[in-house]
This record gives C-alpha cells, structure tokens and sequence, in this order.
C-alpha cells in the first residue's frame, strides 16, 4: 500500500518531450479552445486511452459479462455525446481528442453564444455565473452530458444574465477602423491602370502670369 498522503496522478504526460509534431499540434489545441496549460490536453487525452484500452479489450472477448460491459461502455459514451446511438466499438477507437474538447462546457458556452470568446467563456464559468440546471459549474473541463446540454445557461442573479451587459454584446469596429477598410477597397489594385495625365506640361505646376495659351 502506498502513501495514503500521496496523490497519485490520474493522467499521463507525453513519453517524449521534445516532438515537434506534437508540439505544434498541442499548441494549435490549447489557442483555439482556450485552455490556460497542457495539462488539460493530457487528462483528456489519458480519458481517450482508457476508452480506447478498455474497448479493445471488449473487442476480443465473447462471454456475457464482456456483452454487458460493452453496453455500458457504449451507454456512457453516447450519453456524453461522443458518439451516436448505436455506435459499435470500433467507433470508441476512432474518437479524438477534438471529440472530447467539444464536449467541455467551456466550448459549449461559447457555441451557444453566451461568451465571445473561448477566454471569456472559461472566465465566466470560474467566476459562477454559469449553471447547468439547479447546480452551478465551476469546471471548465466538465464533459456535459447530452440531456444536460439544453440546460446550461447564467445564473438567474448575474448581472451576465441580460443580453444588454456590455461584456457580451458584440463589439463593432471602430470608425477609424471601417474608413481605412473602406479606403483600401477603394485604392488602385495591383494590374489596373490609373488614369492618363493630360499631355504637355507636368501635372501639378501652375502656369505663369502672363504665359500666353
């Protein structure tokens, strides 16, 4: 028996850690869902493995315990929305971790438009003005289960509850913004030809007095 002090770690980091694969393609993971370290993207990468470890197990076994633990397997995953109804194991396999992050309440917060941004979304739910049903939620990383999904919304008290807030009406551009956009779609683009000068004398000087036309 280990140290009951001790707290054993519940996922795994990467076994190498200098993989430039890897690397960017975590980094890519973290900007687009907001994420504050790497260490989300591990635990829910270690939820994938265990998945996956414990759906090839069923694969290879035929008794009647390992029919029902496939269902309960199969169950759980639909229920989370990962799957659809009536997916087989092969199926459990195929997940990724992308299939996992649109499942976080963080990413689902901001896909029903409560948030603008997938910063502003975790920071919303730290704060506890986010709830799903009669609970608030102070967990990003919470896998929201299907039936719960409808459910979520401000608490009913915060001042985030009315779509008037500042922090979530949509912010337009600034008019300094908007002209020079403008100005740019009206300028000369690269292959037309701007209009001839007049033939004679140099544009732009001023004849001079007396000058004789």
């Amino acid at each position: 028996m280990g140290d009951p002090r001790k707290i054993k770690s519940k996922y795994a980091g990467p076994g190498h850690p200098w993989q430039r694969a890897r690397l960017e393609e975590e980094r890519a993971l973290v900007r687009e869902y907001g994420l504050t370290t790497k260490r989300e993207l591990w635990k829910i990468n270690s939820k994938l493995k265990t998945f996956a470890n414990q759906a090839k197990r069923l694969i290879a076994l035929r008794t009647t315990q390992a029919e029902l633990e496939t269902k309960q397997l199969l169950d759980r995953v639909s229920r989370l929305g990962l799957l659809k109804s009536g997916a087989k194991l092969d199926d459990v396999l195929a997940l990724t971790l992308k299939d996992f992050l649109n499942r976080r309440l963080q990413t689902l917060v901001l896909k029903k438009g409560l948030a603008r941004t997938p910063l502003q979304s975790r920071q919303f739910i730290v704060h506890e003005h986010v709830m799903i049903g009669p609970k608030k939620i102070t967990a990003p990383s919470y896998i929201v289960p299907i039936e719960e999904e409808t459910q979520i919304a401000f608490v009913a008290n915060s001042s985030l509850a009315s779509p008037e807030h500042p922090e979530r009406a949509i912010k337009s551009k600034p008019k300094a913004v908007i002209a020079k956009e403008t100005a740019g779609r009206k300028s000369f683009g690269r292959g037309q030809r701007r209009p001839q000068q007049r033939q004679g004398k140099p544009a732009g000087k001023p004849e001079a007095k007396g000058e004789q036309k």
